[in-house]
């Protein structure tokens, strides 16, 4: 059974707006917002989620990160009345502390329901996977407030669908429906809300049935390799593959697959 997680740095030791669940027996962390009904994401809240990640990255007992929100909504933004009072020092770090997910080198999952706008979308986007309910209404509605969205979701999206589809969405503050969003290649699934928690258990397992070197190597190769040229691309990849030939993992896998047997790998 998943357990509150413990934190040994003291700027953890009271959370802001969400909780950290660990489970052990299934290898996985859940950030679990938790400011219902919409989950509010308040200005501390987003040092806290950074050092979440950058400590769930350093745990040996964890192999899948899954982020969702408490309640029918995943989060409706940001706290607005935060942005007056932050300094422009403070402000200038948002986007670092939402990119905390991709940075990662362990799979980060997200569980999408209702809202998700603003800052809920951009720390979406910032995950590996996301699993959309179809009640799922995705948004960056930043121009209503006279302002453009400031942790990656302009940018983050633009690489995902375009940037005619990307003005549309900004521009006018659209709402995207979970069904539009899978259409478009941003969500990863979608599925009825009714099974979103089993979408997501079920993705935690497959992930935890591939080799952990593997997983970090290819999360890496792709988010740094996704501005770069196609030959650089392919170079990249083949030092990559070059490296993983030498693990342990690699030739479990080889020797399991010739064996007709599961593999089990260990990260080495």
């Amino acid at each position: 059974m998943p357990s509150a997680y413990t934190f040994t740095d003291p700027r953890l030791a009271k959370l802001d707006g969400f909780k950290v669940e660990i489970d052990e027996v299934h290898e996985r962390a859940d950030i679990i917002l938790g400011r219902p009904p919409y989950n509010v994401v308040a200005m501390p809240q987003r040092d806290q989620l950074r050092l979440t990640f950058e400590t769930l990255d350093e745990d040996p007992r964890v192999r899948v990160i899954v982020v969702r929100g408490e309640g029918e909504h995943f989060s409706s933004g940001g706290n607005i009345g935060g942005f007056m009072e932050a300094s422009p020092e403070h402000v200038s770090k948002l986007a670092w502390n939402i990119a905390a997910p991709a940075r990662c080198a362990k799979p980060v999952i997200v569980a999408n329901r209702g809202y998700c706008f603003g800052v809920g979308f951009e720390l979406s986007l910032a995950c590996d996977f996301r699993i959309a309910s179809e009640t799922t209404q995705y948004a960056l509605p930043e121009q209503k407030l006279g302002q453009i969205p400031g942790s990656g979701g302009s940018a983050r999206l633009q690489k995902m669908v375009g940037i005619t589809r990307t003005k549309d969405i900004v521009m006018r503050s659209k709402r995207i429906s979970a069904k539009q969003a899978y259409d478009w290649g941003i969500a990863t699934e979608c599925v009825p809300d009714a099974e979103l928690e089993k979408a997501t258990d079920k993705l935690v397992d497959e992930l935890r049935t591939f080799s952990p070197l593997a997983q970090r190597t290819a999360k890496k190769l792709l988010n740094d390799t996704e501005d770069s040229t196609l030959a650089i691309a392919i170079e990249l990849e083949g030092h990559c593959y070059s490296r993983l030939r030498q693990s342990e993992d690699f030739k479990e896998g080889v020797e399991a697959f010739n064996a007709k047997r599961p593999p089990k790998f260990t990260g080495r």
